[in-house]
């Protein structure tokens, strides 16, 4: 054997050993790219959750503005009378300094 064909040999080793290392490497590469489609989907779905329960949050919450009670509104008119005794009490006492 001559030493060009060992040169041709030893080339061709390397272009399969290349050969083999690019198709580890696509192979690798298309596992990522599907769990990167995945990981987005999942992304996909979780945004709409969170718009959805944003959604609810808000309409929870209209409805707990919405939702008083006769209690409630009878306390708030008991204490926003004191309120205005106590502001005329405090008039009073300023015009009888005047």
């Amino acid at each position: 054997m001559t030493s060009e064909e060992k040169e041709i040999r030893r080339f061709e080793t390397r272009v399969r050993q290349m050969i083999l290392a690019y198709k580890e490497q696509r192979e690798k590469n298309n596992a990522l790219v599907e769990k990167m489609e995945e990981k987005n989907a999942e992304i996909k779905e979780l945004k709409a959750q969170v718009a959805t329960l944003q959604s609810e949050y808000a309409s929870l919450k209209m409805a707990r503005m919405i939702d008083i009670s006769t209690d409630d509104m009878e306390g708030a008119k008991e204490r926003l009378a004191k309120l205005i005794k106590e502001v005329n009490k405090c008039i009073a006492l300023v015009k009888e300094k005047n």
